[in-house]
C-alpha cells in the first residue's frame, strides 16, 4: 500500500466533532423547486436544540438529485437560518479533480467539516482509497469526515485504510456506516479518528463504545431526546440513556423501513414542516408506513 500524501496545511487544534449532528433533509415544493422557506423553518427549530450542528447535502439531503447552485444555496439557506450553528458539507464525486475543485469551491463557506465517501461506482482498490481521500484532504478548505458506506459507494474500506487515514493531519473523524463492529471498536481503540455512529440504530451502541457521537437523520424529531442519550453515554450514565434511548428504537427503525428520507419527510409532512415531496428516482413513503411512522413518533411523545 502506497504512503499517505502528506499536507502542507494542519490544523493546531483538532476540531471536536463529538455530539448529535443532524443529517438535514431538502424540502422541496410541489414543483419540484428547493422549498427555502420550509428548510429556513427547519434549521431555526433544530437550532434550538442542543446539537453539534448540520450535515447539509449528504444523501439524506438528495444531495444526488441537486446541482451545484442549488447546494450552494441550500447551504447558504442553513447558514443564514442558524449562523451559530456549526455546518458540515457533503461532498461527492468520482473524479478526482473536479472534486477536488469542488472542494475549493466551498472554502468561503465557513464549514466545519466536509464530509468525502469513496467514489461511486468505480470501485478502486484500497491503495486507490487511500490516495483519493489523501488526494482530496490534501486539498481540503475544512477538515474532513470519511463518509464510510459501501452499500452506497460499492466500495468497503479496510481497517488497515482507515488507521493509515488516521495520520492525516486534515482527516478528523468518520461517519460510520460500514456494518463492521470490530472495525468500529478497533477505530475507537486507535482513538485519532473521531467516530460518529452514521447508522441511526448503531448510535446507542457505538457512542457506549466510546465513539463520539451520531450524524443521524431520525434527529429531525425528538431531537433534544437523542442528543440527550449522546451526552448521558458520554458521561457512563448507562442506564438513564438507555430509558430514554428505548421508546426512540421503534420510530428510528421505522425511519428506514422504505429508502431514506422519504419516511423521514413524510413524518415531517405530518407534522406540517414541509411537503413530503422527493426528486426522481426516490419515491415517497407508502401510505400504511406514514400512518405507522405517525403512531409511533405519538408513542415516543407519550413515553415522557
Amino acid at each position: 500500500m502506497p504512503s499517505l500524501p502528506s499536507s502542507s496545511v494542519a490544523d493546531p487544534t483538532p476540531p471536536d466533532f463529538s455530539g448529535l449532528w443532524v443529517a438535514l433533509v431538502t424540502p422541496f415544493r410541489a414543483d419540484g423547486a428547493v422549498d427555502h422557506a420550509a428548510l429556513a423553518a427547519l434549521a431555526r427549530r433544530l437550532a434550538a436544540a442542543p446539537i453539534a450542528g448540520f450535515v447539509v447535502c449528504g444523501s439524506t439531503g438528495e444531495a444526488a438529485a441537486l446541482d451545484e447552485p442549488e447546494q450552494d444555496a441550500v447551504l447558504a439557506t442553513v447558514a443564514e437560518a442558524a449562523p451559530g450553528v456549526r455546518r458540515i458539507m457533503g461532498v461527492s464525486g468520482h473524479h478526482l479533480g473536479r472534486t477536488a475543485a469542488r472542494l475549493g469551491s466551498l472554502a468561503g463557506a465557513g464549514l466545519a467539516g466536509v464530509l468525502l465517501p469513496a467514489p461511486v461506482y468505480i470501485r478502486p482498490s484500497q491503495a486507490g482509497l487511500l490516495d483519493w481521500f489523501g488526494q482530496l484532504a490534501d486539498r481540503s478548505p475544512a477538515p474532513v469526515l470519511i463518509y464510510d458506506i459501501p452499500y452506497r459507494t460499492g466500495s468497503t474500506l479496510a481497517r488497515e485504510t482507515l488507521l493509515a487515514l488516521a495520520a492525516h493531519p486534515r482527516i478528523a473523524g468518520i461517519k460510520d456506516c460500514g456494518g463492521d463492529a470490530d472495525k468500529t471498536r478497533a477505530l475507537i481503540a486507535d482513538g485519532r479518528l473521531q467516530v460518529l455512529a452514521g447508522e441511526d440504530a448503531n448510535i446507542f451502541a457505538t457512542v457506549a463504545e466510546g465513539g463520539a457521537g451520531a450524524i443521524a437523520a431520525s434527529a429531525h424529531v425528538h431531537t433534544a431526546r437523542l442528543a440527550r442519550v449522546i451526552a448521558l453515554l458520554r458521561d457512563d450514565r448507562l442506564a438513564e440513556a438507555r430509558a430514554l434511548w428505548q421508546p426512540l428504537l421503534p420510530l428510528m427503525e421505522a425511519l428506514f423501513a422504505e429508502p431514506n428520507p422519504g419516511p423521514m419527510k413524510a413524518l415531517l409532512a405530518a407534522r406540517g414542516e414541509m411537503a413530503a415531496v422527493l426528486r426522481a428516482p426516490m419515491t415517497a413513503a407508502s401510505e400504511a408506513l406514514c400512518a405507522r411512522l405517525q403512531a409511533l413518533d405519538a408513542a415516543v411523545d407519550a413515553a415522557g
